[in-house]
């Protein structure tokens, strides 16, 4: 496996696995139909919401785990442009 599928795999499941967890505990406290955005309902479905939910999770969790495995290799090897 290259280093390039290596670090997909060390970004991409644990932050799917984060926005799971995020999904559940902020979903069990919050109801999609109460949400209000600038005073109005959402014209938003319930599903929509939740959809629209785990996806910016993921995509917040998948931004913390690159950073965090781009900060553990050591500086030459992140400005190494052939690394593949």
């Amino acid at each position: 496996m290259s280093n390039r599928s290596l670090m997909w795999v060390m970004v991409a499941w644990p932050a799917f696995l984060a926005a799971c967890i995020l999904e559940l505990l902020v979903f069990a406290f919050v109801d999609p139909g109460d949400l209000h955005w600038l005073g109005s309902p959402d014209a938003i479905s319930r599903q929509g919401v939740y959809t629209l939910a785990f996806f910016v999770f993921w995509l917040v969790t998948a931004a913390a785990s690159s950073l965090a495995v781009i900060l553990a290799f050591h500086l030459p090897r992140v400005n190494d442009t052939t690394m593949r």
